[in-house]
């Protein structure tokens, strides 16, 4: 398997994640935190995410919630 790059967050990576759960643990997310993940600026639902393939020049990113007033 041959890595591809994507960015996550802005930042721009090389990864052989194929799905974008296997990337959010290859990456270290706790997957039972609070967050939301978009995939080019498409929100992807949690239920989703094993099944959601990658692509070389995805833009993924990563949204955790702000608490405080």
């Amino acid at each position: 398997m041959r890595d591809f790059e994507i960015s996550l967050n802005g930042e721009r990576l090389a990864t052989q994640a194929t799905s974008l759960q296997a990337l959010l643990v290859e990456r270290g997310y706790d997957l039972k935190s609070a967050f939301a993940c978009a995939i080019n600026s498409g929100f992807v639902p949690r239920p989703q995410w094993p099944e959601r393939g990658l692509q070389g020049g995805d833009r993924i990113d990563v949204v955790t919630p702000i608490t405080g007033g």
